[in-house]
């Protein structure tokens, strides 16, 4: 037989759920928030001078033929 619960623990578990959902939303926005915040940061200029000497060092070493 089918256990029917009373209408009062579905109501406390339905007002459960929804809390939850709740929370979990308002997490979402957050991390939307902080991810956008870091996003839109300026590159510190040093980690820019490393990329470029890197990139610099890359198309160096592909113009360079390889020594059989």
């Amino acid at each position: 037989m089918i256990e029917q619960r009373p209408t009062e623990d579905r109501g406390r578990q339905s007002a459960a759920l929804d809390e939850a959902r709740l929370r979990q939303q308002a997490i979402g926005v957050r991390l939307r928030q902080m991810f956008d915040e870091v996003v839109n940061e300026p590159v510190p200029d040093e980690f820019l001078d490393i990329l470029r000497r890197a990139d610099k060092q890359a198309s160096e070493t592909k113009q360079t033929p390889e020594k059989s």
